[in-house]
């Protein structure tokens, strides 16, 4: 009898190779369709978290544009794009809270 896999394990997968790939990530958070720029995946307190760019947001101005912290379980009908994404060039590139720990990153 097989197993369905974990859908966070596909998810987690998915974001890692989008991080490593630097491809936009498809996903819906709370009813809402983003697109995602990942950067970052990190652990806090046992969840996985990604920091992203939402490449929908309307920014102001590109200065303003800076990573959003999304819990992985949160984020569902995630999906790879064929899109490839520049890295924001962050003036700080640490974690939000020093607890955080970083797992992979662009």
């Amino acid at each position: 009898m097989q197993h369905a896999k974990n859908p966070t394990e596909t998810d987690e997968r998915k974001f890692l190779e989008a991080i490593a790939r630097r491809i936009l990530i498809r996903a819906s958070y709370n009813g809402t369709e983003l697109v995602l720029a990942p950067h970052h995946l990190f652990e806090r307190h046992d969840e996985l978290y990604v920091g992203a760019l939402n490449t929908g947001k309307a920014w102001r101005s590109d200065d303003e544009r800076r990573l959003g912290y999304f819990k992985l379980k949160g984020l569902t009908e995630v999906a790879l794009t064929d899109d490839s994404f520049e890295p924001l060039e962050l003036e700080d590139s640490s974690l939000p809270r020093p607890e955080d720990r970083l797992l992979f990153a662009v």
